[in-house]
């Protein structure tokens, strides 16, 4: 089941009780000096009062819900059978990548969340309290790292945006970590930059070597086969709020989310699908995409004369699968 990249009912309206009153002025101020230390290569430690956190929320819970439901989305498309009944999330946050979990797999059950930022974890348990889902979560303050040596394997883990908040020597060891946490599956989301990309393709390479396998995007555990400049991202549209749009200072009615991820599974998949790397080109008499498959690389063209594989080329979008097998 696809989930939609927008925040499900239950959290946008938990979200917009929180609030009622808050001054959209002072949320984009506290928003951008949080951006702000986030870009300089800081964590959420900014993130210090209920203030902070909610502009916080405002600002980043739509685009990081897109950006993980998409993830989410692509590994039911490979492997539609996994029903997770347990979550780790780790860097939890305010919560958000649980909500898109919860929406993905019904079959989940327990949600154990993992942030240092206790500011963070208030704003969490307080959304979460109305849920039909998440009513009965566990958040865990304290240090991912030290707080995963104590909790229970997980079926699924996912950890989003939140591996670039630490050096090189500690994202080897919370990746080692949450692998080892990891029962069935781990998703790792980062930022869609070169930044973001270099650090999946770091955690994807570690963790191939001791014994993962590539659900997705990667239809396979050959190294990377792009080249610098050149590097593996994609885009989620979402729409945004009219206080959305206030606290971006943004005209426009929507936002494009760039990621990148990373999905590793203890068994290999059981299809492989080519992946669409870019915006297909489409031209007047064919429809170029950019594929990244099994053997590498591609270009696949589709000539306007087969208008049945053109009719179904118009349709890819960027992240989209091609199973082999079609």
């Amino acid at each position: 089941m696809m989930i939609t990249p927008t925040l499900p009912a239950e959290l946008k309206a938990a979200l917009d009780a929180k609030l009622q009153g808050f001054s959209r002025t002072d949320a984009a101020q506290r928003s951008q000096k949080i951006s702000t230390t986030y870009r300089a290569g800081g964590g959420s430690g900014a993130i210090k009062s209920e203030a902070d956190a909610l502009a916080y929320a405002l600002a980043r819970m739509p685009a990081t819900y897109a950006a993980v439901a998409a993830s989410l989305n692509a590994l039911t498309e490979i492997a539609p059978d996994f029903a997770p009944r347990t979550l780790l999330d780790v860097g939890a946050g305010p919560g958000t990548a649980s909500w898109a979990a919860a929406e993905a797999f019904p079959s989940l059950q327990d949600f154990t969340l993992l942030d240092a930022n206790a500011t963070l974890s208030r704003l969490a348990l307080e959304l979460a309290r109305g849920s039909s889902r998440l009513a009965e979560c566990r958040y865990l303050p304290g240090d991912a790292g030290a707080n995963l040596a104590e909790v229970s394997q997980a079926d699924l883990v996912i950890a989003s945006y939140v591996i670039g908040e630490l050096g090189e020597a500690d994202q080897r060891k919370l990746s080692e970590a949450m692998w080892a946490k990891a029962r069935h599956a781990l998703i790792v989301i980062e930022p869609g930059t070169p930044a973001g990309y270099a650090r999946i393709l770091a955690l994807r390479q570690q963790l191939i070597a001791a014994g993962a396998y590539v659900a997705a995007p990667c239809p396979h555990e050959k190294p990377c086969p792009l080249i610098a400049p050149d590097w593996c991202h994609f885009s989620q549209r979402l729409p945004r709020s009219q206080a959305h749009r206030q606290i971006k200072g943004a005209e426009v009615p929507f936002e494009d989310e760039r990621f990148i991820y990373v999905t590793l599974t203890r068994t290999a998949p059981a299809s492989r699908a080519a992946r669409v790397l870019a915006p297909p080109d489409v031209g007047k008499a064919e429809i170029t995409a950019k594929l990244c498959t099994e053997d590498g690389v591609e270009l696949a063209t589709v000539p306007r004369r087969d208008k049945a594989a053109y009719a179904a080329a118009r349709r890819r979008r960027w992240g989209d699968t091609i199973m082999a097998e079609s």
